[in-house]
């Protein structure tokens, strides 16, 4: 279903988020379009190890791998500089992407299961209140996206995004 561009909803660690393939742009449309989000803000990818962000951004020293240790898996979403393969639709207008090892085992294991990093935003239209249940998203969407069956986790806030760069906290 992923590699045919279709959208999942799914549990992270304080919402159902809404996923594809990252390097599907036409799934990636597909997303901003049920959001009604802006093509300029790109997403953040959510993974279950570093391995699987790799792909999406340029190579770190093994000095950065050990600093992004120290936050991975959890609650962080940092901002690399972006991999010449990633769409412009997936990092919006920047020339990096948002990237998270998660701690939620569900969305982990989704990872692990698939072999691939997802796009992760929060399942809701922009400016709407992040569904918390596979039912709210079922009636949001309908069958415009697979809806898995999950518990979000405890968070009650989204991840922390960090500029890995510069330091700065942006959310």
């Amino acid at each position: 279903m992923l590699q045919q561009g279709g959208v999942l909803a799914y549990s992270t660690e304080s919402c159902f988020g809404l996923g594809c393939d990252p390097f599907n742009v036409a799934a990636i449309r597909r997303v901003l379009a049920l959001k009604a989000r802006p093509n300029h803000k790109g997403l953040i990818v959510i993974a279950a190890s570093l391995a699987q962000v790799r792909p999406l951004i340029r190579p770190l020293s093994a000095a950065e791998e050990a600093e992004l240790a120290r936050y991975w898996p959890g609650p962080y979403t940092f901002l690399l500089p972006a991999s010449p393969r990633v769409p412009p639709l997936l990092r919006g207008r920047h020339d990096k992407i948002a990237v998270r090892v998660t701690a939620h085992g569900e969305a982990a294991a989704l990872c692990r299961a698939l072999g691939t990093a997802l796009v992760s935003t929060s399942a809701n239209r922009a400016g709407q209140t992040s569904l918390k249940t596979a039912q709210a998203c079922r009636r949001a969407f309908g069958a415009a996206v697979l809806t898995l069956p999950g518990r979000i986790g405890g968070s009650r806030r989204p991840s922390t995004i960090i500029d890995f760069e510069t330091g700065r906290v942006l959310r």
